[in-house]
């Protein structure tokens, strides 16, 4: 894989260069995180059991798994410093197994520091500030006693991507580019949107929170498009390593209203990539299924997975793990006349259903709606014809209350 070049408008950079300076000309390596220079024959997935989150057994089993690629110290260096970016998604208790534990980002900051670097914790939750679930998750707690920094990544800049595929431009957030690397720390969990959520789609917290909603609007009810962009942005940013928390997962309604499901696991890869295609076979879900894995495959860069050097544990299966139901159709409808492929569409893409039982009417779904579409009345009311199947309302509930619906004839077929 290439090192891709991120060029970043800096104007602290342009004042003192003064107004003709052009970054495309001085692409510097400090306007950027800097990614591992990774060399293909070393490139592997290692996976480590841990039963619980004990502290000593999450630094045990962290340290074990960084340490079969080659310990922390082949991925950051003396005095740099590097942003850890959790999945901080919302304000929820850790057992609710919605964000990254604490304990494992006590483990990784640890390491990080005795290899010389100083970390940075940082996200940009969906609802809320970083400060705010890092008080409800147990996060707060440990970054104080660490004397680890919390930052919001919150402030959009413009960054060009003259390597992605199809989107050569972000708006990401200023405070992650201002780092030497990024270390990657994704919780396991089912999306209903993108399937699962894993290593590559946790980077899309490093878009601020404000921005979100324009690419969800931008996708539309195109999953693909969406995973596309996921795809984009992890390559642009490139985190040197990405460490998964696995020991106790999500199933069901996620990633924010899902059930744990203990599985006891630790993965960790310098390819993320590389990484859910290791764990998405584990928990028996087929690639095509996981929109980031099949645009991966449609792109020509997904990994063999027969191919891949996994270390560690040899883990079994996964049994009867719990995923959401598809979003989109098994076979492509846009080859079909439009007013066809829009009624195919309609009664087989999975949507939002509300439980009015469970409901509160608490009115969060309605402010983060990106095609503000719902509204509040006596009860939650969707318009399903303007409706683009994002899901951030059932992501975004505090209640549980939204879940995933599918079309009345994928349940009438099943297999579509």
């Amino acid at each position: 894989m290439k090192e891709t070049t991120l060029l970043v408008d800096d104007p602290a950079q342009r004042r003192r260069k003064g107004p003709d300076y052009d970054l495309r000309a001085d692409p510097r390596p400090g306007n950027r995180p800097t990614p591992m220079k990774e060399n293909p024959e070393k490139a592997a997935v290692s996976v480590i059991r841990c039963p619980d989150y004990g502290t000593d057994r999450v630094y045990g089993a962290v340290k074990e798994a960084v340490g079969l690629l080659g310990g922390m110290g082949r991925f950051v260096k003396k005095g740099e410093r590097i942003l850890l970016k959790p999945n901080l998604l919302a304000a929820k208790p850790v057992d609710s197994a919605v964000t990254t534990h604490p304990h494992v980002v006590k483990a990784v900051l640890r390491l990080v520091k005795e290899a010389g670097a100083a970390p940075v914790v940082g996200d940009s939750p969906g609802l809320g500030s970083a400060r705010k679930v890092a008080d409800k998750c147990g996060l707060a707690g440990i970054l104080k006693d660490t004397g680890t920094e919390l930052i919001e990544l919150k402030e959009p800049v413009e960054a060009e991507n003259p390597e992605g595929h199809t989107f050569k431009r972000f708006e990401v957030a200023r405070e992650a580019l201002g780092f030497d690397g990024i270390i990657n720390i994704p919780k396991l969990k089912t999306h209903v949107q993108m399937f699962l959520t894993m290593g590559v789609k946790n980077m899309f917290g490093c878009v601020p929170g404000k921005k979100k909603p324009q690419w969800h609007l931008a996708a539309g009810t195109d999953a693909l498009f969406f995973a596309g962009m996921l795809l984009d942005l992890y390559y642009l940013l490139r985190p040197r390593l990405t460490i998964m928390d696995a020991i106790t997962a999500m199933e069901g309604n996620g990633p924010g209203s899902g059930d744990p499901r203990d599985l006891g696991l630790v993965f960790a890869s310098p390819d993320a990539l590389m990484m859910d295609t290791v764990a998405a076979g584990l928990l028996g879900a087929r690639a095509y299924d996981v929109p980031v894995l099949r645009v991966a495959m449609e792109r020509g860069i997904a990994p063999d997975e027969s191919a891949i050097n996994t270390l560690g544990e040899k883990a079994q299966p996964v049994r009867d793990f719990r995923f959401p139901p598809l979003m989109s159709p098994n076979f492509i409808t846009s080859r079909l006349p439009y007013f066809v492929d829009k009624i195919l569409r309609k009664s087989l893409t999975a949507r939002p259903n509300i439980n009015h039982g469970i409901c509160t009417r608490c009115n969060i779904c309605v402010e983060v709606c990106p095609p503000s579409v719902m509204e509040r009345k006596d009860r939650i009311l969707i318009d399903y014809d303007k409706c683009i199947r994002c899901f951030c309302c059932q992501e975004m509930c505090p209640h549980g209350a939204i879940t995933s619906k599918e079309g009345w004839l994928k349940r009438l077929i099943p297999g579509l």
